[in-house]
């Protein structure tokens, strides 16, 4: 499981010789009950990897989820409930909140840009602007924030950008020829992808059979057009430039897809805090 992988590398990370504080101040038979309480409203996401932390640490120490992925919640709401050791408790505390922080986090943002879009039908998706080691994750994420993956690697589908069409150009290889070449080499269920940046270059590579045509930071007029030229030849992806206070207007411009890459590179994680209950201890 790439989930568990993750959370263990985490703990290592963590604690790669135990909780020495917890080992040298509680005693081993203390117990706890903690909860992990919503500090501001939010997207929720992160439920099993949650749960999966303490799991790891403690398989006696119990786990109930309040809500599921994808559910909203408000500031104070109670999201899951944890009993158990008090030394397990606090060995897993600070993994398990930066994770469900950080997915919920990119959830709630992905929420926000989704409901930007809401009565076009462009879709919000994701970008490889992802955390190295948590890019499975933080995809998780945004799909719990009603938005889409692109690609998840580079060996999943052909995606043909700048700087490949920079590679060509000083090699003096047509565009549309190399992507001939390209499909003709590749499996007849590889996706295939490219990037452009100016309206010239839009109809010699639609009609050289793409896919999808990414038009990268492209002005609304311009893909607009772009919209026009392509006449469901293939998916329209813009990139480029959007932002909660941009992407109404780029989706209102007939484009399939709204590529985000703030979703996952710059989010900021959601104020969630995970309060023990001090009576608890010493039961």
């Amino acid at each position: 499981m790439i989930a568990d992988d993750i959370i263990k590398r985490a703990l290592v990370e963590d604690a790669p010789w135990g909780d020495i504080t917890s080992e040298a101040f509680l005693p081993e038979e203390a117990t706890a009950t903690a909860t992990l309480n919503a500090r501001e409203s939010g997207v929720f996401s992160g439920a099993l990897v949650f749960a999966r932390v303490f799991e790891l640490v403690d398989p006696e120490v119990v786990v109930e989820l309040a809500l599921d992925d994808g559910e909203p919640f408000a500031t104070g709401a109670t999201l899951a409930r944890v009993d158990g050791s008090a030394r397990s408790i606090l060995r897993a505390e600070r993994v398990a909140l930066n994770l469900v922080q950080r997915m919920s986090g990119i959830a709630t943002l992905t929420a926000r840009y989704v409901m930007a879009v809401a009565g076009t039908s462009a879709r919000v998706v994701d970008t490889r602007k992802t955390t190295p080691g948590l890019r499975v994750l933080e995809r998780q994420a945004v799909r719990d924030g009603g938005g889409h993956n692109h690609r998840f690697s580079l060996s999943d589908a052909v995606l043909a950008k700048d700087n490949h069409l920079a590679v060509l150009a000083a090699a003096g290889v047509d565009l549309g020829t190399a992507i001939r070449n390209a499909r003709a080499r590749i499996p007849h269920t590889t996706h295939l992808e490219v990037e452009v940046d100016q309206i010239e270059q839009i109809e010699p590579v639609v009609s050289a059979g793409v896919d999808t045509i990414m038009l990268d930071n492209f002005a609304i007029d311009e893909l607009r057009e772009g919209v026009r030229i392509v006449a469901g030849r293939a998916l329209v992806e813009a990139s480029g430039g959007v932002n909660l206070d941009t992407i109404a207007e780029i989706a209102a411009t007939g484009v399939d897809l709204i590529s985000v890459g703030a979703l996952t590179h710059s989010v900021r994680a959601l104020d969630l805090g995970l309060d023990v209950d001090v009576r608890g201890i010493g039961r």
